[in-house]
């Protein structure tokens, strides 16, 4: 029940609520990028989404013009602008995906959506029912360090989630990624 009725209608109102009162940080962030680097301000890109089905994501740019779609991990090789860097620093480049909540794209809690082209993270979610959930703007895998794991770990917490979906997990996730923004970021 929590996850076919409850967890859409918190989700919906989460991101709604948040989209309001962080009005004020998206408005600041775009104009900073636009600024420094232009337009646009969004990076859309197409992700999979719940089976496997794409959709568009859509993230604050924070690399420059023109640079290559490329997993996270090796993002370190592209120019990070200067916004950009204080974007990611804070996760700021995160917040236009509660448009993607509003939309029933995406969750709040879940397994981060990955590129199409990872179709062996896709299998290993497959695997295990992971890939039936819509993904989320955080995640089990998010709070233990996603940054630097391997896939088959990355599958693993999805798949830990899928098994333990509950009103309780999602706090709990939720509660971490506030502590894990705390944590010192790996640089850019």
């Amino acid at each position: 029940m929590y996850l076919r009725l409850i967890k859409p209608g918190l989700d919906i109102l989460l991101a709604f609520v948040a989209l309001v009162c962080l009005s004020p940080v998206l408005f600041v962030t775009a104009v900073a990028i636009m600024i420094e680097d232009g337009r646009p301000v969004l990076f859309v890109h197409e992700r999979a989404g719940r089976a496997g089905k794409g959709f568009k994501i859509f993230k604050f740019r924070s690399m420059a013009k023109g640079s290559a779609i490329v997993e996270s991990a090796q993002a370190a090789t592209l120019r990070v602008t200067r916004v950009g860097a204080v974007i990611r620093r804070l996760n700021i480049d995160e917040l236009p995906q509660l448009f993607n909540v509003l939309r029933q794209e995406m969750s709040i809690v879940g397994p981060r959506p990955g590129l199409l082209t990872q179709t062996d993270l896709h299998a290993l979610r497959q695997a295990c029912g992971a890939s039936d959930l819509l993904p989320g703007i955080t995640g089990l895998a998010q709070v233990k360090s996603y940054e630097g794991m391997t896939t088959k770990a990355k599958a693993d917490f999805d798949c830990d989630y899928a098994k333990s979906v509950s009103f309780f997990t999602d706090v709990k996730i939720i509660l971490s990624t506030f502590l894990y923004f705390l944590k010192r970021p790996p640089t850019y």
